[in-house]
Formats: structure tokens, sequence, C-alpha cells
């Protein structure tokens, strides 16, 4: 590999002697597109999750960094995605969500397709009355497909389509995880919630993935889960984030839990982890619920963070789950002002980057390290 910008070269240093990525990297609207294409394109990403579309004809349009896709869950109750344009003259094809009852029509010129995305129909395409055409073939004009995955409910998507299968590209941490390789049910509308930071989502991914901010920024889930109790995890090229030996179980106040993941090993009765998957989704696992944040970077100083709670059961007590998304929502907001306030901090031009912590920042700069070494190959063609 070769890095082409000695500001990335010091990226890759040493823990204790490397500087974090430059301001440029979270202000500029260049480096966001070239962000765009390095380190979402050519891997494996987040776009949001399953459950957005429960039943066969749900479509939900997602403008991703830029462009128009559509999620949707077919007839036959796989989930796709596809470009949202229709293949005559690119017009969008679904504005909002909504269920697609027949077939998804362009608003345009009446083209249709399946929710498989076959081309079915093109009226008066060979003139007035005839609608097909000797030169037009349909086989090759179906919606454009974008290569996609879901695992743990995420729906993840490779938009270069040249990216490993997801099964090899995420091996070890699906191998780490998996004690949870079995059902999860989606909480339901009271397991979900939005919150908008004004920040670029790289820093929503750095504060997560550490546990060093605990004492200062969440004194009441440091009261139980101390930072002492902690411990880093790094999986160069992958992931990286923390894990606990102390994990308080919810009760309601007539002693109800939520029912735990089956056969799980005894490391998990008192323990959890949070992983950022590179780059956009932060996971969670508990013994009894599970959760999933999908970031949606609009533009270089704004992130969307879509938030899902998950369980062992579809049926679980509804007050206790409410209490659950709450819990979260207050941690997660908690640290809306710190993100916020290192993006403001970027636009100071003494800031160099910043240093990290050989002890605590491990994995941040597991990160930042996986960031530089993305741009740095995107920008030498490999």
């Amino acid at each position: 590999m070769t890095v082409l910008d000695p500001l990335l070269s010091d990226v890759q240093r040493p823990t204790a002697q490397a500087r974090g990525l430059p301001n440029a990297h979270y202000t500029d609207p260049e480096k966001f597109t070239e962000e765009s294409h390095a380190l979402f394109g050519a891997g494996w990403a987040g776009l949001a999750v399953a459950s957005d579309v429960p039943e066969p004809g749900d479509a939900v349009p997602i403008t991703f960094l830029g462009i128009p896709l559509l999620l949707i869950r077919g007839r036959d109750k796989t989930v796709r995605v596809f470009q949202n344009i229709c293949r005559h003259r690119g017009m969008i094809l679904v504005e909002a969500p909504r269920k697609i009852e027949g077939a998804i029509r362009c608003p345009y010129h009446s083209w249709c397709y399946s929710t498989q995305g076959q081309l079915v129909a093109t009226p008066h395409v060979g003139g007035p009355g005839f609608n097909s055409h000797a030169e037009m073939d349909r086989n090759t004009l179906g919606l454009i497909d974008v290569r996609s995955h879901v695992w743990r409910d995420v729906v993840w998507i490779n938009l270069s389509g040249t990216a490993p299968a997801f099964d090899e590209a995420m091996a070890d941490v699906i191998a780490r995880w998996s004690d949870y390789e079995q059902p999860i049910h989606h909480g339901g509308p009271d397991s979900q919630f939005t919150l908008t930071v004004k920040a670029n989502w790289k820093l929503a991914v750095e504060n997560y993935c550490e546990s060093y901010h605990l004492p200062w920024v969440h004194p009441g889930l440091n009261s139980y889960s101390r930072l002492e109790d902690h411990y880093n995890i790094e999986m160069d090229g992958l992931t990286s984030g923390q894990g606990t030996l102390v994990y308080r179980q919810l009760t309601s106040e007539a002693g109800a839990i939520f029912p735990d993941f089956d056969d799980l090993d005894a490391k998990w009765d008192a323990g959890a982890e949070y992983l950022a998957i590179y780059p956009n989704v932060l996971l969670g696992v508990h013994r009894d619920h599970a959760f999933a944040i999908v970031l949606r970077p609009n533009g270089p100083a704004e992130t969307e963070e879509f938030v899902h709670l998950y369980y062992a059961s579809p049926n679980t007590d509804e007050a206790l789950r409410q209490r659950n998304a709450e819990q979260w929502k207050v941690v997660f907001e908690e640290d809306i002002f710190v993100v916020e306030g290192m993006q403001r901090g970027r636009s100071a031009p003494g800031f160099d980057g910043g240093r990290f912590s050989p002890a605590m920042d491990g994995p941040t700069h597991c990160f930042h390290r996986w960031a530089a070494s993305r741009i740095a190959e995107h920008r030498s063609g490999k």
C-alpha cells in the first residue's frame, strides 16, 4: 500500500505517536465525496434495517450519499435494494414510503417493474397501442440491482459490487458473536428512534467505539458499569469497539425481565459488547436484547442515527420495551454534545488531528488507520 498524503501517513503510526485524521476529512465537501467512494462504496456499508419493510410490497426510498435507492421487500419476501430510477429516462420511481400493491409504475411514461425488479410493462413503447418493440429487450432493462445482504437485520450494501462476499468479509466478527447467530425480533415502533447530529459521521463512530468518555459523559451508566469494567476491542480492517464485564438487566416493578437469547456462553451472563462495524454500523449485544444503529451521512457535517432494538422473543412486555428504548435514548443523546463539539473543533486551524491515549484510544485509532488505509488505496487506484 502506498500512502500518498503525508498527513495520512501520520495516522498510520503506532498509537502513541499517531495523529488523527486531518480537519479537512470532517469539513471539506471534496473529502466527503472522496470518502463516499473510498470508505463506503468499495466495501459493505449499512443502509437501513430489513424491519423497515416488514411486509411483501413494502418500499422505502432512501437517498444514500446522494444516490437514490429503493429498499423493498418483494412478493417472494426477499429484501432487495435497487436504484430508485426508471431505466427509460431516469425518473425517480418511488417518492415516499408506501406499499406496492401491483407493480412499481414510473409516473413519467408508466413503465412498470415487479417488486423483484423485472421490467414487466412498457406502454406504447412501439408507438400508440403497441406495448413492445423488437429492438427493446425487457430482460435487459430491469431495475439496477444494488448488491445487498441482511445480517442482524441490517441491510448491508456494496455499491461498487466488487467487495468479497459478505460472509467472507465479515467472517471474524460473525465468529466473535457466533453465540448470537439466532433469530432476533424487532421490538416494533416503540423500539426505534432517530437522532440527528450536526457532526461528521466519523465522529459518531469514534465516540461509540471507546469507553474513555464514560465517567464524564454517561455518569448514570458509569455508576454500575464503570470505566474499569470495560475492555477494548480492536479487529484491524473490520471493526473496533468495547466490551463490559458488568451488564445490569432491566427489571420491571413486577420483577419481569426480557427472555435471554438461547444457549449463550456463561461470559454473557454479566457481559456485553459494542462494535463499530466500519464504516457506519454500530451494534450492541446483551444476554436479553441487542441493538443496531445505522449512520446515514447527510454531507460532511450532519449525520442521522437510526436506532433499532431487538429481542430474543417476538412477545415481550410493552412497558419494559418502552423503558429500555427510553434508557438507550438518554445514553445516545448524552453523546450528542461531545460529537457536535468535536465537529466545531475541526474548524480550528491549529488542531492537527489530535493524539491518542495508548491505553484508552486503541479502538478509535484502529478506525482511523482503517480509514487512512482505504483512502490511500483509493487514491492509488487499487
